[in-house]
C-alpha cells in the first residue's frame, strides 16, 4: 500500500480527488489528510495581492469576507469531513485531522509516525508565497526527508 499525506486548506472537488488517486495507477493508496483553516492578517493580504496579480480584483476586495478564527475552524472542519468522505467514496483510505498552529511540524510529525512514502500538497496558487519559496511545498521539501509533490487545486477558494 502506498501511503500519501495530503495538505489541503479548503475541501476538494471531484476532479481533486479523481486527480490524487489516480496518480499511483491501481496501487491501493492510504490518505492522511491536513486541513489548516484558513489564517490571520498576514494570511489575508496574501491572498489580496494573489488575487491582485490574477486579475481578480472582486476576489482581492471580499478577502475581508474570508472566516478566520472560530468560524474558520467550523468551515474547515466541514472542509476536511466532505474531502475525506469523497476519498473514501473513490475507494481509497483516508483519514485527517485539521491543523492549527505550526502545518509543517505537525507534516514532518505525521510523515515520520506513518511512514508516509510522499507529501501531496494541494492548494491555490500562491504566488507572493512560491516566488519566495514559502509556500507549504517549498518548505516541506527541506523539512519531511520524502517526495513532495504540488498541485493546485481544480477550484476557486
Amino acid at each position: 500500500m502506498f501511503t500519501s499525506v495530503l495538505m489541503i486548506e479548503k475541501a476538494m472537488t471531484s476532479a481533486d480527488v479523481e486527480f490524487v488517486t489516480t496518480l499511483h495507477g491501481e496501487e491501493e493508496t492510504a490518505f492522511h489528510v491536513l486541513l489548516q483553516p484558513r489564517g490571520d492578517q498576514a494570511d489575508r493580504l496574501l491572498r489580496a495581492i494573489d488575487d491582485v496579480a490574477l486579475g481578480e480584483l472582486d476576489d482581492a476586495v471580499r478577502e475581508g469576507e474570508t472566516p478566520e478564527g472560530e468560524e474558520a475552524q467550523s468551515v474547515g472542519q466541514r472542509a476536511l469531513e466532505v474531502s475525506l468522505t469523497a476519498l473514501r467514496a473513490s475507494g481509497a483510505r483516508a483519514e485527517g485531522r485539521l491543523i492549527e498552529d505550526h502545518p509543517l511540524d505537525e507534516l514532518k510529525s505525521l510523515v515520520m509516525e506513518i511512514g508516509a512514502d510522499e507529501v501531496i500538497v494541494l492548494t491555490d496558487p500562491h504566488y507572493v508565497e512560491e516566488f519566495f519559496h514559502r509556500d507549504w511545498a517549498s518548505r516541506a521539501r527541506h523539512k519531511v526527508g520524502v517526495p513532495v509533490l504540488k498541485l493546485f487545486s481544480h477550484s476557486k477558494a
